[in-house]
């Protein structure tokens, strides 16, 4: 976890998501929030997150994880995650500083396409492609993948690269869970939310 304002600003200036906790980035609370590591990302093009799911998330709904949470959970990981880190380093400033003007929000979901389930221990990753990114306005592709549980993900992609993830070049160890495309967020000034009250 990074401490001081200073060292979480040279980060967004310089580095990368692989050194910010999920909870420092993204401003969903605690039984929102489903994303629990960065393990690979390089700005403007995409990522590799993690998340496992808890006993909240599989709670009556036959302990699967839901197929609408998976999406969520990708874009937590992709449009959320990475639109806000670019939006602090365009902006000079920090996650919690920006959400007093904005709200991330879904614009539009593509097409998606599930090939297996997700119970509740069962890590998985995200794996997004920066599409399009403008107007605070992002669209990412991607894949989910369950993870083999023998694995150590900070290993496995440390030697990532953005070839590697046009190509979705990983293991065979790793089970497709589904495939998302055009998923599409963008972040909403907070005074347009509350035009109609």
């Amino acid at each position: 976890m990074i401490d001081t304002r200073e060292e979480y600003l040279d980060v967004i200036k310089n580095g990368n998501l692989l050194d910010v906790h999920p909870t420092q980035m993204l401003l969903h609370g605690p039984t929102k929030l489903l994303l629990d590591n960065y393990h690979w990302h390089l700005p403007n093009k995409g990522i590799v997150a993690s998340y496992t799911p808890k006993a909240r998330d599989v709670k009556d709904h036959f302990g699967v994880f839901r197929g609408v949470d998976q999406i969520e959970a990708f874009a937590q990981a992709t449009i959320v995650s990475c639109a806000t880190f670019l939006e602090c380093r365009k902006s000079n400033c920090l996650p919690d500083e920006l959400k007093d003007k904005f709200i991330p929000a879904f614009i539009s979901v593509g097409s998606v396409n599930f090939h297996y389930y997700l119970e509740e221990g069962d890590t998985f990753i995200s794996m997004g492609n920066i599409t399009f990114y403008k107007w605070r306005q992002m669209v990412a592709d991607g894949r989910i993948y369950k993870v083999p549980k023998w694995l150590d993900l900070n290993d496995y992609f440390s030697d990532f690269s953005e070839e590697r993830l046009l190509k979705y070049d990983i293991s065979s160890d790793f089970k497709l869970v589904a495939e998302l495309h055009d998923i599409t967020g963008r972040a909403i000034l907070k005074e347009l939310f509350k035009k109609n009250e």
